[in-house]
């Protein structure tokens, strides 16, 4: 693929976000562009429930929300073929290329957008340039376009290379509500891979710097509490209400109280509270969204379960019951020295790349975590490149845009790390 052809995919993508477990245009299209450059180059393309393990697909949507994104992407120009394989929220792709004996190496791309607008003043590239988002309400903004666009690069590079070995490429959906890793890393193709390399853009490093081995992901869980107390007449009879919206704020404050941990980083947010119906009612239903961090997955459940004690005792503390729910969750992981420093190698002597570090901290979560664990728990290598972007806004904010100069970095960065752990003997 030429510059202009990873420019093109990936502004194509940029234009059509779809948000977890809802990649129907997205999937479909990355099979599209597949099959027509790679035809008989490759060797398997397992489509939707085909590469996912499904019962491990984790927050997905309810099915009428899945089905107004289905009905969408059947209005576009792809595959109708391909998007009755994805329906009901079975999305994502894993492409493989055989090329004889040698190791088996991963590469893993997310896919999905944000249920989030995108900006329309001029002054954001994607609306002067005509690629902003068509899906109101629902932007690509972090970069899993161009994760998507470099996948597919990498894959024609390597099919044009003297790679000895198996590459498998793996369109990963619902990274961003940590939903979709666990799926792939549950399946069957992920069991034979000795290498595992996932990549993202951006993280606050600009375009020419590249981190070799990202660390730090903090293992996180999403917890949703629902209170039930009993409404009465707040003038009238206050004594006969169980405060529904008064167990929540209590568990609230108590949240935010949990002591931090000696042995690492831990966090807690509650980021969706609701309740109530009108000021003079006493409010019998209310509910918090929350979510748990720590620095290793045993701090992670540390702080899960001193959330849901605090969650039962507000409950009980106002007379109220709670029922708790847990979401979506990934574990912490680490990238291999070995790795780590093939990647350096290969960056330092990637045109326009200016700057390597070694390593680098996260400070967030990523279920990429779960397939780097599956293969560094069948004794293989897992690491997490950072690939650095020019991005006008931060991640995740209505002008977020990358440097489409890194796509170009990515795919060499990839393909070069892919093509050195399968050099073929002389």
């Amino acid at each position: 693929m030429t510059a202009d052809d990873l420019v093109t995919l990936r502004r194509d993508l940029h234009q059509r976000p779809e948000p977890a477990w809802r990649e129907f245009y997205t999937t479909a299209r990355i099979v599209d562009e597949l099959e027509s450059r790679l035809g008989d180059d490759l060797d398997a393309l397992h489509v939707g429930p085909e590469a996912i393990a499904g019962d491990h697909r984790l927050a997905v949507p309810d099915d009428a929300e899945l089905t107004r994104w289905y009905e969408q992407a059947h209005e576009t120009d792809v595959d109708t073929a391909t998007l009755e394989r994805l329906e009901g929220g079975y999305t994502g792709a894993v492409a493989v290329i055989e090329r004889g004996e040698g190791p088996t190496v991963g590469l893993r791309v997310d896919i999905d957008g944000l249920p989030r607008p995108e900006s329309a003043e001029l002054s954001h590239k994607p609306a002067a340039a005509g690629f902003r988002s068509e899906h109101e309400g629902a932007m690509h903004a972090c970069g899993h376009d161009a994760h998507a666009t470099i996948g597919i690069g990498v894959l024609e590079r390597i099919a044009d290379s003297d790679f000895a070995g198996t590459l498998k490429v793996f369109f990963q959906p619902a990274e961003e509500v940590v939903g979709g890793g666990k799926s792939m890393a549950e399946s069957e193709h992920i069991r034979d891979v000795d290498s595992l390399l996932a990549m993202h853009v951006g993280l606050d490093h600009p375009t020419g710097e590249v981190v070799a081995g990202i660390d730090g992901f903090l293992a996180v869980s999403h917890l949703e509490a629902a209170f039930t107390g009993e409404s009465a007449h707040a003038g009238g009879h206050p004594e006969q209400g169980r405060n529904a919206v008064q167990a929540m704020a209590t568990a609230v404050q108590n949240l935010y109280a949990i002591p931090r941990h000696n042995d690492g980083k831990t966090r807690v947010n509650a980021g969706v509270v609701e309740g109530g119906s009108a000021a003079n009612v006493i409010p019998d239903e209310a509910r918090i969204v929350a979510e748990v961090r720590g620095e290793t997955t045993d701090l992670m459940e540390y702080m899960k379960h001193r959330a849901e004690q605090v969650l039962r005792s507000a409950a009980e503390m106002h007379d109220c019951e709670v029922s708790i729910e847990t979401g979506a969750e990934a574990p912490s992981a680490s990238s291999d020295d070995e790795l780590v420093s093939i990647v350096a190698d290969v960056a330092g002597e990637t045109a326009g790349v200016e700057r390597v570090l070694e390593r680098d901290e996260l400070g967030g979560s990523e279920d990429a975590t779960y397939l780097m664990r599956a293969v560094q728990e069948r004794g293989g290598s897992a690491c997490y490149v950072g690939v650095g972007t020019d991005h006008p806004g931060g991640h995740h904010t209505a002008t977020f845009d990358v440097d489409e100069a890194s796509i170009g970095h990515g795919v060499d960065i990839l393909a070069g790390t892919i093509e050195r752990l399968g050099r073929r003997a002389d």
